[in-house]
């Protein structure tokens, strides 16, 4: 007898319950993840948000007999408080350094004999291991066997099939065999066997192929096992022609079935050791390997060496950011007229004029993230979203904060721009411009070559700790080649783990992003991407700079002068006629005179 699809985050959290009663499970722990430690994920797997109503992309629920509650860092609270209203789910607000706490929470309010369930498909070794050492303490059991998901989510969606296809190899420097080749080069120094790898962008940036399975990041659903001499793509049955198919077996790569991939580590020889990241591989592939293989733990060599672009690389992406600067041109040209003519203009608006003028650029892709396009309180909501049926229009006066990006074969951009609208007052300045020192200060730092990059997280906030105002997000985050625009290894947070892997090495693009947000008034963030580049070199070893590679005016009229000294006022002046520079020879018209008007010097106090 089929039972009824629940339809409100209250009847599925009731059916959840349910399920875990049958199954003899005290309390369940959903994270907002996947096979493949996704942040964007497939919505076969966005099971957090289907069962508590909040749709943000980072939250972990846990579920017990008699409450629930879904841990979130503050660029959610207000949205997670709004959605989860009636649910029977508590906002449990999480602060910086405190990314446990709903382990503590599970140790504290569980007895001692109770079982935590969990899908160990979507849950990284390092997590379940994690879990284990704060629950066992408590005597709390693990169980990872069960997905009880797919006993209340009758109409729970499939996984995508959309096919693949190659990542231009205009846009390439190196061969997929000798990206290959540097995988199996750390592993030899491991002396491992065999290397499981399940991150997306791991593996298209190793196959050099892209998909469309992930909203916003080119990638596709895969596993890839590569051994010493031979590597196997695992991938649904459809998604490769025989064009692709024949490449990747040039390179020696076989390509199995999906469905295949714990199947096929179960027979791989019980002697064999297995290099593994336990942050970048679930406990269930752990489960799958032999019992008797041996586990070689370490950084996952892969993401590494995508994270450090070639000088070829950066080339393309700054021939990208020239694109997106001019579609950015012409979509403020556009914005600022139709203000000025009174046209009715919503954040939806400012979303679809904005795709639009990307698209029509040379190469545009799609987006690489939704846009945030926020108006006044709802630019204090770092991950606000626009809804067809919640959204402001912008009239009035105040400040309008969109941050977008886009997908380039050539690169993938992140951009953060604030503009007034109507009339400002010297609160909104003196904001606007404590963030923009933040972002000059970082955009000009030199640093020692292998600096961990949380490091440098202060010289972002020092302008503004200096009159008590902080941001509760990262400075800065990895972004890819035409790949995930929030990537690794490296990020600028001044509470992420510091680790070797985090160092600061050449050719690392980052955002720089500070920011500072007044609930119910208003919001602010600049952000350009950066790119780590040589610097310095002398007897106290090598030194990198940041290159800024975001071309695109940063709006002048939001400034106090009186704030900034002449050093900072020299960057922006040489930063925007860069940006003057570059972009002027793919415009024309009022696209072209706006440029013209928002890249002039600024004036001095």
């Amino acid at each position: 007898m089929s039972r009824e699809a629940p339809t409100s985050p209250a009847e599925r959290l009731a059916a959840l319950r349910d399920a875990m009663r049958e199954h003899d499970i005290d309390a369940w722990w959903l994270p907002s993840s996947d096979p493949h430690n996704s942040e964007y994920l497939p919505e076969h797997w966005a099971g957090r948000a289907w069962l508590s109503g909040f749709d943000g992309s980072v939250g972990t629920l846990v579920v017990t007999r008699h409450a629930a509650g879904v841990w979130v860092d503050s660029r959610y609270w207000v949205q997670a408080e709004e959605q989860l209203a009636g649910s029977g789910i508590e906002l449990m607000k999480l602060h910086p350094g405190q990314g446990d706490a709903p382990m503590q929470w599970l140790a504290e309010n569980l007895e001692s004999g109770a079982t935590l369930g969990f899908d160990a498909n979507v849950v990284t070794l390092a997590s379940a291991r994690r879990l284990e050492e704060a629950l066992s303490p408590a005597g709390i059991r693990l169980r990872g066997d069960l997905d009880l998901l797919d006993s209340i989510w009758p109409d729970r969606p499939s996984l995508p099939k959309a096919p693949l296809y190659a990542h231009d190899s205009t846009y390439l420097d190196e061969s997929r065999a000798e990206r290959l080749a540097r995988v199996r080069e750390a592993m030899a120094e491991h002396e491992a066997d065999w290397h499981p790898i399940s991150t997306l962008d791991d593996i298209a940036w190793l196959t050099q192929l892209r998909g469309d399975d992930v909203d916003f990041n080119p990638v596709f659903l895969a596993h890839l096992l590569i051994g010493r001499e031979t590597a196997t793509l695992f991938v649904a049955p459809g998604k490769l022609d025989d064009t692709l198919r024949e490449s990747l077996a040039g390179d020696g790569i076989q390509v199995a079935p999906y469905a295949d991939w714990a199947s096929r580590l179960a027979e791989l020889p019980e002697t064999s050791r297995v290099l593994v990241d336990p942050a970048r591989l679930t406990l269930g592939t752990r489960q799958a390997l032999p019992d008797g293989a041996t586990l070689v733990e370490a950084f996952q060599p892969s993401t590494l060496a995508k994270g450090r672009k070639s000088d070829s690389d950066l080339e393309h992406v700054r021939h990208a950011m020239e694109e997106d600067g001019a579609a950015l041109c012409e979509f403020f040209a556009w914005l600022e007229d139709a203000l000025a003519r009174g046209e009715t203009v919503t954040e939806l608006t400012v979303d679809d004029k904005l795709t639009a003028a990307r698209a029509a650029r040379p190469g545009f892709v799609s987006r690489s993230f939704s846009t945030i396009a926020a108006f006044n309180a709802n630019g204090a909501l770092p991950h606000y979203h626009a809804t067809p049926e919640a959204h402001a229009t912008i009239e009035g006066n105040g400040l309008l904060l969109i941050d977008s990006g886009g997908q380039y074969p050539g690169g993938t951009t992140d951009i953060t721009r604030v503009v007034p609208v109507g009339e400002i007052d010297a609160a909104h300045r003196d904001d606007y411009t404590l963030v923009l020192k933040g972002t000059i200060a970082l955009s000009r730092a030199h640093f020692p070559r292998g600096i961990p990059s949380a490091q440098l997280d202060a010289i972002a906030r020092a302008p503004l700790w200096t009159s008590g105002r902080d941001y509760g997000h990262g400075t800065g985050h990895g972004v890819g080649y035409f790949l995930n625009v929030h990537e690794g290894p490296q990020v600028i947070a001044w509470h992420a783990p510091v680790a070797a892997h985090t160092a600061m090495q050449p050719g690392m693009i980052t955002s720089i992003e500070p920011g500072v947000y007044r609930p119910g008034k208003w919001g602010i963030r600049i952000e350009n991407l950066v790119a780590n580049r040589p610097a310095a070199e002398s007897e106290f070893g090598d030194f990198l700079r940041f290159e800024t590679l975001t071309l695109c005016p940063i709006d002048t009229r939001c400034i106090e002068p009186s704030l900034l000294d002449a050093s900072e006022i020299d960057w922006l002046d040489a930063y925007h006629a860069e940006v003057r520079e570059r972009l002027a020879p793919k415009l024309e018209g009022d696209a072209l005179a706006w440029l013209e008007k928002r890249t002039q010097p600024l004036a001095r106090g």
